[in-house]
């Protein structure tokens, strides 16, 4: 089964996200194909499934991930699922600080990726993921990036046995 897992990144961390969903899609067996959305900006993509990821910036997905969903093939991803995925924070420290940041951060860019994949027609599965980031540039939370490989083998297990 070909996956494309296809992402936007401003400070590597949901770059990083990507490479270990691809690094686990290798593990089980399948072709992975990763695609960086502000290098790469094709047209159409085809696959058995498709992951599209990007951060959370000001409760909002990024231009080159809403871009991307936007010129999807419909008929194609119609009948296909698409998957998503984001990376969101600052974490708050104390409880104040979260309330406080919660207002940024959610529903994310995930829940934007996923209403627009929805409103176009396409197949979207009902599960996202995200992935937190300690600090405003990252790093990503410590066990995040087990937490991406354990999301996407579980994705494309369910999806291989649908």
């Amino acid at each position: 089964m070909k996956v494309v897992v296809a992402y936007d990144s401003v400070h590597g961390n949901t770059k990083q996200v990507a490479q270990a969903m691809t690094e686990q899609i290798t593990a089980d067996g399948h072709t992975p194909e990763i695609i960086n959305l502000r290098e790469d900006r094709r047209k159409s993509v085809e696959g058995d499934l498709l992951f599209v990821g990007g951060p959370t910036r000001m409760k909002k997905m990024t231009r080159p991930v809403k871009g991307f969903i936007k010129q999807l093939d419909r008929d194609y991803w119609s009948k296909r699922t698409l998957v998503v995925f984001d990376t969101y924070g600052p974490l708050g420290k104390t409880d104040e600080e979260k309330r406080r940041q919660e207002k940024w951060i959610n529903p994310g860019a995930a829940g934007g990726m996923k209403e627009l994949a929805v409103k176009r027609g396409l197949k979207v599965h009902p599960e996202s993921a995200r992935f937190a980031v300690s600090d405003l540039k990252g790093p990503l939370v410590p066990d995040a990036l087990d937490n991406a490989k354990a999301f996407v083998h579980r994705i494309v297990a369910s999806h291989k046995s649908a």
